[in-house]
Formats: structure tokens, C-alpha cells, sequence
């Protein structure tokens, strides 16, 4: 099955595996108005395949997800609508992977940057290439970090860490991010997919009944997070597009992405 050009879903395999690509490789899959909708909606699609028992997640070419395209941030900032439903929809993402009934096994096969790194951090399990790296830029930009990494960080690698990487953000590398608990595995880049492949693949093969109850015991303090902060978060990060800061960076990084 395909979900949509940029967000690829393969049907499930004989183990029960489904591979979702985000696919704007020439964008280093970077969300545009599209790819941000169809990462949204798929874990609903993928809920309804018989036989399904986990999911891989990873990028097309050379990157897992370089973030927010810099155009479909402008649009964002200049169209209030627009950019209260992207928000919202942003909300609907993370409550889709919390509450989705599979695991998922993120393949960050290179550079997981800001939506990347929410989708990573949303995984079960984090496969990382030797040379991948997360950055979450919120804050730098001027933006407040309203979905992922606020609210799964500090359950993962402690308050303090977390406070140090989306505060004064940086590029964590894959052996960083083993190293505070945010990556399961890193491996040679050209075994990120397959590792990732095989560890789905045991989960998939696991008693379904045990598995899923555990899962949902495990993530409760993640669900009681999501609860307690989403709403809050992503009501100050749509106000966040309306500072100046955040429009002059903006302005800035277009100028020179332009040359």
C-alpha cells in the first residue's frame, strides 16, 4: 500500500512488518504541507492492515528528516489558519504513535532534525547510522519545542540533559544519543534498515496479547505526559510564528538557503 508520494507504506510482510518511508529524498524529506499530513494520517491507515504486527519507520536517500521546509514555515508564519490546523494536526501525530496498537522501529538512517527528531523519539525502539545525528532547532529559531522531544526527552535521558539540548540545541551524534538513552542500536549505515528489519520482526513474533499490554503499561507515564503538556505546548508554539525573532531567523535561513 501507498499512503501518499511523499510518506511511502509498504504492506506488511511475512513477519508482519510494514516499512513507512518518508519520501521527499531531494527535500532530505523535510515536511511540507503534504508529507506533514500524510505522517499524520497513516498510523490510522496502518492500524487497518490485517496481519500487521510492527512498523519500521525511516527516510528515503540520505536523511531520515531534515525538519520543517523552509517555504512551508514561511506559509506558516504568513497564513494564521494554515498554521493553526498544522499545529493541530501536529498534536494528532503524536497522539496517533502513542496510542498506536503496533510497535515501531525507527530507522534514522542520517540527519533526524526537528520533526525527524519527534518522530524518532515517538519509536519503541531507535536504530541509528554511525553518522546520523538529532537536532532539535525550536528554540534556536525561536520557536517553543511543542511536540516530541519536550515531552519524551526527559523520560528517556533525564530532566537536566534535555534541558541542555533543546535549550541550547546542537547536533547530538548517533553515539550521543546511544549514550543518553534515545538510540537502542548504531550501526554502519548500511545496516540501519535491515537491523531495524530484524528487530521489528522479533517484536512481531512475540505473543501479540503480552506484548501489548506491557507496551501500554510502559508508556503510561509518556501517555500521562501527553495528557498533562500537548495542548499547552503547541498553543505557545502557535503563538511563537508571531515573534519577531522567530520571523527574522526565518527570513535569514531562506536567504541564505537561497545563496
Amino acid at each position: 500500500m501507498t499512503s501518499s508520494e511523499t510518506v511511502l507504506t509498504q504492506a506488511p510482510d511475512e513477519d508482519g512488518v510494514a516499512v513507512v518511508t518518508l519520501n521527499r529524498p531531494a527535500a532530505l524529506n523535510a515536511a511540507d504541507e503534504e508529507l506533514h499530513r500524510a505522517v499524520t494520517e497513516v498510523w490510522a491507515q496502518l492500524a487497518e492492515q490485517p496481519g500487521l504486527r510492527a512498523v519500521v519507520l525511516t527516510g528515503a536517500g540520505t536523511a531520515f528528516s531534515a525538519g520543517g521546509d523552509l517555504a512551508f514555515l514561511q506559509r506558516l508564519s504568513d497564513d494564521g489558519a494554515l498554521r493553526k490546523r498544522v499545529i493541530a494536526e501536529g498534536g494528532d501525530l503524536v497522539r496517533a504513535m502513542v496510542s498506536f496498537p503496533h510497535p515501531v522501529v525507527a530507522a534514522v538512517n542520517g540527519p533526524a532534525v526537528g520533526l525527524g527528531c519527534s518522530l524518532a523519539s515517538l519509536a519503541d525502539i531507535v536504530v541509528m547510522a554511525e553518522d546520523a545525528y538529532f537536532a532539535d532547532p525550536h528554540v534556536a529559531l525561536g520557536l517553543v519545542a511543542g511536540d516530541g522531544g519536550i515531552l519524551t526527552w526527559p523520560l528517556n535521558m533525564g530532566l537536566q540533559r534535555t534541558k541542555e539540548w533543546l535549550l541550547l540545541g546542537g547536533r547530538m551524534s548517533a553515539q550521543q544519543a546511544l549514550e543518553y538513552g534515545l538510540a537502542n542500536r548504531v550501526v554502519p549505515g548500511d545496516e540501519v534498515v535491515p537491523k531495524a528489519r530484524e528487530l521489528a520482526a522479533r517484536l512481531a513474533g512475540l505473543p501479540p496479547q503480552s506484548l501489548r499490554e506491557t507496551r501500554r503499561a510502559l508508556n503510561q507515564p509518556l501517555v500521562a505526559r501527553v495528557e498533562a503538556a500537548l495542548d499547552d505546548v503547541l498553543a505557545a508554539e502557535t503563538a511563537s510564528f508571531d515573534e519577531p525573532a522567530f520571523q527574522q531567523n526565518l527570513a535569514a535561513m531562506r536567504a541564505r538557503s537561497r545563496g
